[in-house]
C-alpha cells in the first residue's frame, strides 16, 4: 500500500535516523520479514477471532464473560502467566530477556450496551454488522494475532510485553480498568499502546480530558396556578445553562464544554420538584481542564441563588444543588519526538501507511500520558461506522495492517533480541 503524506506528517520534523536505522535493521531480518507476511495470510483468522469475541457480551460494567474468554485465548496461545486483576483487567506478560524496557500491548473489553444486546454477527457483501465489531472487538484480536505470531516464529524480545485488556473504557466506564491498572502498581510499564479505532492512518499524540457531573436543582413542586411564586427548580436550571452557553473558553489549547442532558418536571401545570443536567467538560490541558470547572461550579451556585431571591423563598420553598461528579478522565501529551510516537511514524512509513491525523481522543492512553508514561493508540486496521450504534459495521479490507503495525511498533520499542536496541527507555 503506498499514499501520500498528510497535512499534518508534512508539518513534522523528520523521524531521526536512530529510529529509522532501527526499523531498517527490522525489515532486514528474515524472521521478522517471515512475520509480516504471516500476519498477512492469517487475516481470515484474525477475522475470526474478532466475530468471536463480539459474540461475548461485554455490557458496561459486565464485561467478565469477554474477559474469561479473553484469558483462555491468551493461553491456548501459549501465554503461561496469564490473570485477572482485582477489577476485572486480563493481563499476560510476555517476558523479554529482562534487559529492556516493559511496553503494554492493550485493548478494551467493554461495550456500551447493554445485556441482552443482539451481538451477533451478520455478514453482507463483505462487510461485518454487529455492536461492538470494530470497538473494541477488533483491538483484542489484533492482540490475538502479535501473541500468535511472536509465539509462532519465536521471537525473543529484549523488553517485556504486557497484554492487557481493560474494562471501563467506554463512557462513565470512566477509565476504570486503566485507572485501577496504574493505581495498583502490579505492573512496572515503562510504554503503553492502545489498540482502538480501525484507522491505521491515525496516530495520536495527547489525550483529551473530562471533567463530568450531574448537577440537581430540587425543591417542593406544586401546582403552576394555585402555587405560583414559589422557586421552580427547571427556572433555576435554565438561569445556569444561559450563563455557561456565554462561556468563552481557551481556542489553544482546545478546551470545551457542553450541557449534554437535562430533564426535569412531570406536568405542564407542576412547577417542578427537580430539574438535572449532566455537564461535559473536556481540554488536551488538565490546568485549562480545571480552570474552565472552577468558573463553570460557582455558576449553578449563584444560579440557584438567583431563582430562590426571584421569589423571596423560605427555607421550606427554596430550591436546593446539588453537583455529583460522574467522570474524570485526566488529559496529558507528550513531545514528538516521544520514542512511542517515533516508533510508530517509521512503522507506518515503513509499511507505507499514510498518517492522515495527528491529534488528540480520549482512549485508555489517557492514564498513562498523565502520568508521563510514553503512550499512543494505534488502529486496528479496517475500516468502521457507526461506532457506539447497534448499526454498528467493521470494512475487513486491508485489515491486516493494523496487526503489522502494533507488532512491528513494539518490537521496535523493546528491541529484538540480539538484533536491536530498544527505542522506549526505561523509567526508574
Amino acid at each position: 500500500m503506498t499514499a501520500s503524506a498528510s497535512p499534518q506528517a508534512a508539518a513534522l520534523a523528520p523521524v531521526p535516523s536512530i529510529v529509522t536505522d532501527t526499523l531498517d535493521r527490522l525489515s532486514l531480518i528474515p524472521i521478522i520479514k517471515s512475520a509480516l507476511e504471516q500476519i498477512k495470510k492469517d487475516e481470515t483468522l484474525t477475522i475470526e477471532d474478532q466475530i468471536s469475541l463480539t459474540e461475548v457480551e461485554a455490557p458496561p460494567f459486565h464485561e467478565e464473560a469477554r474477559a474469561e474468554y479473553f484469558a483462555r485465548q491468551l493461553k491456548e496461545l501459549g501465554l503461561k502467566n496469564v490473570r485477572i486483576d482485582g477489577i476485572g483487567n486480563v493481563i499476560g506478560v510476555r517476558p523479554g530477556n529482562g534487559n529492556g524496557p516493559r511496553l503494554v500491548l492493550g485493548a478494551h473489553l467493554d461495550t456500551v450496551f447493554p445485556k441482552g444486546t443482539n451481538v451477533k454477527v451478520r455478514r453482507e457483501n463483505g462487510i461485518l454488522y454487529a455492536p461492538g465489531i470494530s470497538d473494541d472487538a477488533r483491538g483484542l484480536a489484533v492482540l490475538l494475532e502479535v501473541l500468535r505470531t511472536l509465539n509462532a516464529f519465536d521471537i525473543k524480545t529484549e523488553g517485556d510485553l504486557l497484554f492487557i485488556a481493560t474494562v471501563g473504557e467506554e463512557g462513565n466506564g470512566d477509565l476504570r480498568g486503566s485507572k485501577h491498572l496504574f493505581a495498583a502498581g502490579e505492573e512496572h510499564i515503562d510504554g503503553f499502546i492502545s489498540v482502538d479505532g480501525a484507522d491505521v492512518g491515525v496516530l495520536l499524540h495527547g489525550s483529551t480530558g473530562s471533567r463530568r457531573f450531574r448537577v440537581t436543582f430540587s425543591g417542593p413542586g406544586g401546582h403552576s396556578w394555585s402555587n405560583f411564586g414559589i422557586p421552580n427548580a427547571n427556572h433555576a436550571l435554565g438561569r445556569a445553562i444561559a450563563k455557561i452557553a456565554d462561556l468563552q473558553v481557551s481556542e489553544s489549547p482546545k478546551t470545551t464544554f457542553s450541557v449534554g442532558t437535562v430533564q426535569g418536571g412531570s406536568s405542564i401545570n407542576a412547577i417542578p420538584a427537580k430539574a438535572q443536567l449532566e455537564l461535559d467538560t473536556r481540554s488536551i490541558n488538565n490546568d485549562e481542564l480545571n480552570k474552565l470547572v472552577e468558573r463553570i461550579l460557582p455558576i449553578f451556585e449563584e444560579a440557584c441563588e438567583a431563582e430562590n431571591k426571584r421569589w423571596n423563598a423560605t427555607e421550606e420553598t427554596k430550591i436546593k444543588l446539588s453537583i455529583e461528579p460522574i467522570g474524570h478522565r485526566p488529559a496529558g501529551d507528550q513531545q514528538n519526538d516521544s520514542p512511542i510516537l517515533l516508533a510508530a511514524r517509521a512503522s507506518m512509513n515503513h509499511l507505507g501507511i499514510a498518517l492522515t491525523t495527528y491529534g488528540c481522543a480520549s482512549t485508555d492512553q489517557n492514564v498513562a500520558l498523565s502520568l508521563g508514561i510514553p503512550a499512543t493508540t494505534l488502529g486496528g486496521g479496517g475500516k468502521e461506522g457507526y461506532n457506539h450504534s447497534l448499526k454498528e459495521w467493521y470494512d475487513p479490507t486491508d485489515s491486516y495492517l493494523g496487526p503489522q503495525l502494533t507488532f512491528l511498533s513494539a518490537l521496535a520499542l523493546v528491541g529484538l533480541e540480539a538484533e536491536t536496541l530498544p527505542l522506549l527507555p526505561k523509567r526508574k
